[in-house]
């Protein structure tokens, strides 16, 4: 009888779940950023790269992969930067990134949307949700994750699925809700590191 081996064991996990596999490394990489954000030569890079960094560090925040690394170097750079140019250009920066999102799911994903709709299921529970809580319930939930170092692919996909949302909208509760956020991690960095 063969003996299980680790790597017996985790070549069906990677086969099977890649994605879930490269999201768990990104949250290690966070932690490990974290762990050492006292680490001079990583200090240095990241405050070396000032605002600019902080910009990066929004376009990444609202990616699935990239929220957790994002919110490290928020974390790390609260300190050494002064919070509100770096909290409005991180929003920015953030911005930019669910603008892309954005496009690509109403453009990109547009007959999708339209075939999830028709689904038996998914008709039935809109049909049967009052439409004071339809049109209450989805941007508020949406605003929420957007707000939040989750990542916006999910808050996006649900208020670019709507057509009474305008991309004018959508910008400036995307600008509010994700510096809104972003100040928040800032103000615990301060705090913390």
């Amino acid at each position: 009888m063969r003996g299980l081996s680790w790597e017996g064991l985790a070549r069906p996990i990677v086969r099977k779940y890649p994605k879930f596999l490269m999201l768990f490394l990104t949250f290690v990489l966070a932690y490990a950023l974290f762990f050492e954000r006292n680490y001079p030569p990583l200090r240095e890079a990241l405050i070396s790269m000032g605002y600019i960094g902080a910009f990066m560090a929004g376009v990444l925040f609202v990616f699935g992969f990239t929220a957790s690394i994002a919110t490290t170097i928020l974390l790390i750079i609260a300190k050494d930067l002064s919070i509100v140019p770096a909290g409005l250009l991180a929003g920015l920066g953030a911005l930019v990134g669910d603008i892309a999102i954005f496009r690509l799911i109403r453009y990109s994903f547009a007959d999708e949307i339209r075939g999830f709709f028709r689904e038996r299921a998914v008709r039935y529970i809109y049909r049967n949700t009052p439409a004071k809580v339809k049109s209450v319930f989805i941007p508020v939930v949406a605003g929420l994750i957007i707000a939040s170092p989750l990542p916006d692919e999910i808050g996006v996909s649900l208020l670019a699925a709507s057509k009474s949302i305008s991309l004018e909208a959508f910008v400036v509760a995307s600008y509010i809700l994700n510096t809104a956020g972003i100040f928040v991690i800032l103000m615990i960095g301060r705090l913390l590191v």
